[in-house]
């Protein structure tokens, strides 16, 4: 059952888990409300017939607290529109089928090329790709309008995901009431449309109950506009939704089938080929390998460095990191040891309080509090026992290259 809390959830299990690291987690434990921290954990245990059973442990989660989901919104984007196309069933309509985007409005634009894919052409699966591996924006923003933001908003909360506000697209400026519209996309193949979608419009606003303002300033331009930043009209994914999501993509079996997405098997190797995928393993967009290393987009244990991950530990996972707001939704997998288990957190990295000005506090507060924390999970699950050693082979995928 996906459920929320009213009031913030702390379990004593990681609250003393952190405690045991104060080289760590010190300066957060003694001002957690200062940098917005919320953590899920979930412990995996398996029976002999390698069935899971779940321990979900919380720190400090709130969902009356907002935080900016940043690019955490395009995984269930990539959810959704596997299952449309899959729900759509018409011949020749697959996620690798030429999707062309057309531009209807005069704040709209086209999407008839890609150059970062193999045949030059846009497709859902090479969106997914390039939100998976690099959390490419403009792909977000094309899965975001072939979904149409009611669908988007509806089918979510239909599956139980009731904390999601999505509203807009992603480094495209655009208004509240431009955002409700979203482009006419068709799919052809060797010059045969073979479906045609018109723009749609989302009848409902979506809107949070009261506004929500943050910090004490921003910046406008070059000038300071001393008074609270205004999130309202911002996107909203819920922490306890995000980390639900993943027993969806991982264990659908575990879930009521309203809850899960309409996914072919094909699209579970596909999803966990590319959310664990690395830039490097990439042979299409071409430049991923030279420009991103391992830990780009892999923020839980390696946020804080630039080596090569240890490729028998695999991070299947969706981060994000806008206005200060620095975010991991994972399920961790050490297929030497036999370790799995989900990892989701949010912290804040603005101590000045300013909104744009860009002295957010990634790399001295946020990516070392990321990697720390997973290696103090990570730590704790090497040396707990378990009863069974879990069979991961559905987990093990061929990547590119």
């Amino acid at each position: 059952m996906i459920s929320s809390f009213a009031q913030p959830a702390t379990d004593p299990f990681l609250q003393k888990l952190l405690e045991k690291n104060p080289e760590w987690f010190d300066s957060i434990l003694k001002n957690p409300k200062n940098y917005g921290v919320q953590i899920l954990y979930t412990k995996i245990d398996r029976n002999r017939k390698n069935e899971p059973k779940f321990t979900t442990y919380r720190y400090n989660v709130d969902r009356n607290a907002y935080f900016y989901p940043a690019s955490t919104v395009k995984l269930p984007a990539v959810l959704l529109a596997l299952e449309k196309l899959n729900q759509l069933k018409i011949p020749g309509v697959d996620k690798e089928t030429p999707m062309i985007t057309e531009a209807a409005r005069p704040e709209q634009t086209a999407a008839l090329t890609d150059t970062t894919a193999e045949n030059g052409l846009p497709s859902v699966a090479h969106y997914a790709r390039k939100i998976l591996l690099a959390s490419d924006n403009d792909a977000f923003n094309r899965l975001y309008e072939f979904i149409g933001q009611e669908d988007f908003n509806e089918r979510l909360r239909a599956k139980g995901y009731q904390d999601v506000r999505m509203r807009h697209r992603l480094e495209q400026p655009m208004s509240v009431e431009n955002n409700r519209y979203t482009n006419p996309v068709r799919f052809e193949k060797d010059g045969k449309v073979l479906y045609q979608q018109p723009m749609a419009y989302a009848q409902k606003t979506y809107a949070p109950e009261n506004p929500i303002r943050q910090g004490k300033g921003y910046m406008k331009g070059n000038t300071l506009v001393e008074e609270p930043f205004d999130f309202t009209d911002k996107n909203f994914f819920g922490l306890e939704n995000q980390h639900n999501m993943l027993r969806a993509i991982f264990f659908p079996e575990t879930l009521e089938p309203s809850q899960r997405f309409d996914l072919l098997p094909d699209d579970y190797t596909f999803l966990y080929r590319y959310m664990s995928q690395l830039p490097m393993e990439t042979s299409y967009p071409e430049h991923y390998s030279e420009d991103l290393h391992d830990s780009y987009v892999k923020f839980l244990m390696f946020g804080d460095s630039k080596k090569r991950m240890p490729r028998h530990i695999r991070m299947f996972n969706k981060v994000g990191d806008a206005y200060g707001y620095l975010l991991d939704n994972a399920y961790i997998v050490d297929f030497e040891r036999g370790i799995e288990f989900f990892l989701t957190a949010v912290i804040y990295c603005n101590q000045n309080q300013i909104f744009n000005d860009d002295t957010y506090d990634y790399e001295t507060v946020g990516f070392p509090f990321m990697a720390h924390l997973g290696k103090a999970v990570f730590e704790y699950e090497v040396s707990r026992k378990r009863r069974t050693r879990p069979d991961l082979s559905r987990f093990e995928v061929e990547y590119d290259k």
